[in-house]
């Protein structure tokens, strides 16, 4: 089963905006020797919002080879086109990936009929695992528990959820109405550990690009039965996550990992650099837990 802290993965640029790929098989690599239990790429923090589909095609194929099943790899595969993001899922499956993820549609703000055809379609035409990936701050759209479920108990391989709508009582209801195969996954790191506490599986994490180990300890140490020092870590770990969201995800991540020398930290418009005083804040913070 599909469990622990899996990481976010940005996507490393260079000055031309073009795709590292030395550096993301770099990302890879580190992050299996810190711990991290599973590599998404093309998701938010990945800015799959500006790849091209030969991009995202790209990345994928080339992240499900590097990992070469040393962990479970999820390919972003969202769209707000229902068969882009089938085609998406498609190659995903074509390649290996272990787990394809799939946003809810973004900016045509679809009803909960339209999320259920959309998922549906998507998961009748390709045979890969699919989670649910539910962000209404990003997509204007929140797919509520009666659709998930509905989705859950029609299709075999729409396996669990993403959630980052921060709501624990939406939250909750899910887990209420599922059984116990159902992989709930934690979107919101500020939120981890309750997310845990209400049968989550494991976390999709952006603080995990910069604290891998951590991450990975979070959630092990609540899966072992700790929750003294699961508690511990969510805590010491707080500051640290919401410096990571004092600009847009992913500024301030990629930018920590430039400060941190692992990748050239460039971004694509709209996104930019950050500002000068919220630099500031984040190298005190980076500092103060000993990252740079």
């Amino acid at each position: 089963m599909l469990k622990g802290s899996i990481v976010a993965l940005v996507t490393p640029f260079d000055s031309q905006g073009q795709i590292k790929d030395d550096e993301l098989k770099k990302l890879i690599d580190w992050h299996i020797g810190k711990g991290t239990d599973g590599i998404l790429v093309c998701g938010t923090t990945g800015e799959s919002a500006t790849l091209t589909h030969p991009e995202h095609r790209k990345i994928i194929g080339l992240a499900t080879a590097h990992v070469n099943k040393r962990v479970p790899v999820l390919a972003g595969c969202g769209s707000n086109s229902t068969q882009e993001a089938l085609d998406l899922a498609k190659y995903a499956q074509e390649v290996g990936a272990d787990y394809s993820l799939v946003i809810t549609p973004y900016y045509n703000r679809p009803t909960q009929e339209g999320l259920y055809q959309h998922f549906r379609t998507i998961a009748d035409s390709a045979s890969i695992s699919i989670i649910i990936y539910n962000v209404p701050s990003r997509t204007g759209s929140n797919i509520l528990p009666e659709t998930v479920v509905r989705l859950y108990k029609d299709c075999k391989n729409i396996v669990g959820i993403k959630e980052a709508s921060g709501c624990l009582d939406q939250i909750t209801k899910i887990m209420t109405l599922v059984d116990d195969k159902f992989l709930l996954f934690s979107g919101s790191d500020e939120i981890n550990l309750p997310i845990l506490a209400v049968g989550a599986s494991g976390i999709v994490s952006v603080l995990a690009n910069i604290m891998p180990k951590e991450s990975h300890d979070l959630v092990a140490s609540f899966l072992e039965g700790d929750l003294a020092e699961a508690r511990r870590l969510q805590f010491y770990l707080y500051e640290m996550i919401k410096a990571l969201f004092i600009e847009t995800n992913p500024i301030p991540v990629k930018t920590a990992l430039g400060l941190m020398k692992m990748i050239t930290p460039n971004m694509r418009l709209p996104l930019c650099k950050m500002s000068v005083a919220n630099l500031d804040k984040l190298k005190t913070i980076l500092k103060k837990y000993k990252l740079i």
